[in-house]
């Protein structure tokens, strides 16, 4: 046989090898999708194409399906390192030398060895495991006949584990400007908090949150918000969530006006809101967060806080982010305007744990 015939057995051969052992998908329409078998949760599939990337479909209507290579597979009474094999209203299990047939909906779960060391990790995690986030730092100013300087700094991490979410964050910004000789600050506030939801069932969830706040402008010494509610996920899905809440807190404020004595403010307020996230693509996600707070003794004391940010990868480790920040106080101090509104832009690190 000559070289070139040689050379196009060698391809073929291992064209159809990683065919043959390639997973493969056949749906009841008569579509076909061979690839590997990332994961089966709750009522879809997923599965890693060659050429179409990952694709989820519904389990329920998967008329045929094989996976050749060894994947987890989690039935009723256990979990089997094995091969798969679907035929229509029955499947086979081969796992240990033995081959068990069991009806479509006994299969609870299927992770290929990534998905089941992640789900291993999530089972008992450690206080300091599974912490993810970011951290940025912002500079701008000028130079001439205004001198500024504009400093702003963020960071952000959550921990979520199959039973729990805890959440925390920070965000401060000042700035000053020279005009004539004169100095003067024009921006000074501090924001942070931490936030805990307890799931007691896939869509419902319990809500702690505890934030602070000052702002020398709004003439804000410390505002102090501890509270807490109930939550439902009213969307979930691979590239995001939508979370609704609603509850109770307690909030004291103190404030210290220029011209006048300090004074503090304390009341139960009823608050709702929604967390949403989104993955817009590979690099660039996007997060929104908005509470409304009702006073329950005073209905014209209220306020309002919206988030918004945008996070882009542009390496593993370094990435470019853009953050929005409104505070809405119907009732502010005397002199005082009711919105205060920061926005930000500049690079960040993410990190895991």
């Amino acid at each position: 046989m000559s070289p070139q015939k040689l050379a196009a057995a060698a391809v073929a051969s291992l064209l159809f090898g990683s065919a043959l052992y390639a997973d493969q998908i056949v749906m009841k329409n008569g579509d076909r999708v061979t690839g590997s078998i990332i994961k089966k949760d709750d009522k879809t599939v997923t599965i890693k194409s060659a050429h179409f990337g990952t694709i989820t479909l519904p389990w329920g209507e998967v008329e045929s399906a094989k996976a050749d290579a060894p994947i987890n597979i989690v039935l009723p009474d256990k979990t089997v390192s094995g091969t798969l094999e679907v035929q229509k209203d029955k499947v086979q299990v081969t796992a240990d030398g033995a081959t068990r047939t069991v009806a479509p909906a006994d299969v609870v779960a299927l992770r290929n060895a990534a998905e089941q060391r992640a789900f291993e990790r999530l089972l008992n995690p450690g206080l300091l495991d599974l912490w993810a986030g970011n951290a940025n730092i912002g500079w701008a100013g000028t130079s001439g006949n205004a001198k500024t300087a504009t400093f702003t700094m963020g960071s952000a991490a959550a921990r979520v584990t199959r039973t729990d979410k805890t959440t925390l964050y920070f965000n401060a910004i000042r700035a000053s400007a020279l005009i004539n000789g004169v100095s003067a600050a024009t921006a000074q506030a501090i924001r942070g908090g931490v936030g805990y939801n307890r799931n007691l069932t896939p869509r419902v969830f319990l809500n702690l949150f505890n934030d602070w706040e000052t702002d020398k402008f709004q003439f804000l010494d410390l505002r102090t918000v501890v509270g807490g509610g109930a939550g439902y996920g009213a969307w979930k899905s691979d590239r995001g969530r939508l979370d609704l809440v609603g509850g109770v807190a307690w909030n004291r404020e103190r404030f210290s006006p220029a011209a006048a004595a300090a004074f503090t403010r304390n009341g139960a307020d009823g608050y709702w809101g929604n967390d949403f996230s989104l993955k817009l693509n590979t690099r660039t996600s996007f997060v929104q967060s908005f509470r409304m707070f009702n006073n329950l003794q005073e209905s014209e004391r209220w306020r309002m806080n919206f988030d918004l940010g945008a996070t882009t990868a542009i390496t593993k480790w370094l990435t470019w982010n853009v953050n929005v920040s409104d505070r809405f106080l119907n009732l502010p101090v005397a002199g005082r305007k009711k919105n205060d509104f920061l926005y930000s832009t500049g690079f960040g690190v993410t990190f895991a744990r």
